[in-house]
């Protein structure tokens, strides 16, 4: 199931993603309630994706947004390589940041280059969105929790990660956390081999991409450890990774992330 959030009327609302088999197209089935407290229906309505006026957004608003570092061999080694990294290889425990809700946007958004830093990078991701309160959950109940998987693009200043000690200002800056573009429910995803690709003004950047399979912490872990220091509440999201070379980003370039059985999102680059 891909469960969205979009706009016809600046009235945010959730929408079932559904593809007509008679012309081949994606609609919004509009829904009434909220998918993480509790039932939707139906309302009837039902919008074509690509109709004038529709808007996809960020498909959820997160509490909170945490992200795993260097949670991929191969990225923790072009890191080192670039001296971006004084670690020749990924640590052995979990090195978890967090990004502020404030950080979000969704497909389409621009993201925005701040004045005061030169480097920036992109880094695409699989997202875990979570779907029910989560505290000290065991390993093989993880997965329980978790609603489903989206795309995210893990934007990130790289002078300014090199020059502040605790990386707020270079993971949690306003619109660094592009999510979308909707989410996939956890029983139609393969979150143990997703592939994970990313392009660049149209130019598949091939050392970008991975698979998740990869993860040296699988998500399991990820959410047993975390939810042991910090109650997760519905909503909030976890970014996986990056699984090898990020790149920089200037005014102008479109990235896209494209992770296999969810889709692509797209954002632009513009000047803070």
């Amino acid at each position: 199931m891909r469960l969205a959030r979009f706009s016809t009327d600046d009235t945010p609302r959730y929408a079932f993603v559904q593809t007509d088999e008679a012309d081949g197209k994606d609609y919004l089935v509009a829904l009434e309630g909220h998918p993480l407290l509790g039932q939707v229906s139906p309302t009837g309505e039902r919008v074509a994706l690509d109709a004038d006026g529709v808007r996809l957004l960020a498909p959820v608003l997160p509490s909170k947004v945490y992200g795993l570092a260097k949670n991929y061999e191969a990225h923790a080694e072009y890191m080192f390589a670039h001296g971006q990294s004084d670690i020749a290889h990924a640590p052995e425990t979990m090195v978890v940041f967090t990004k502020p809700s404030t950080s979000v946007i969704g497909p389409d958004d621009p993201i925005v280059y701040p004045s005061y830093s030169h480097d920036m990078n992109f880094e695409p991701e699989v997202a875990v969105v979570i779907g029910r309160i989560a505290k000290n959950v065991p390993v093989e109940r993880a997965m329980d929790y978790v609603l489903g998987f989206t795309c995210v693009n893990d934007v990130t200043l790289r002078d300014l990660q090199q020059g502040d000690p605790m990386w707020t200002r270079a993971k949690g800056f306003d619109t660094s956390c592009p999510l979308g573009p909707w989410i996939v429910t956890k029983d139609e995803f393969d979150w143990r081999d997703a592939a994970i690709s990313f392009s660049l003004n149209g130019e598949v950047v091939d050392k970008a991409s991975g698979t998740t399979a990869n993860l040296i912490h699988d998500i399991p872990s990820q959410i047993a450890f975390i939810s042991s220091f910090s109650t997760l509440l519905p909503g909030d999201v976890i970014l996986t990774g990056t699984p090898d070379a990020s790149g920089n980003l200037v005014p102008g370039d479109e990235a896209v992330v494209h992770v296999e059985g969810i889709g692509d999102l797209r954002n632009v680059v513009v000047r803070g």
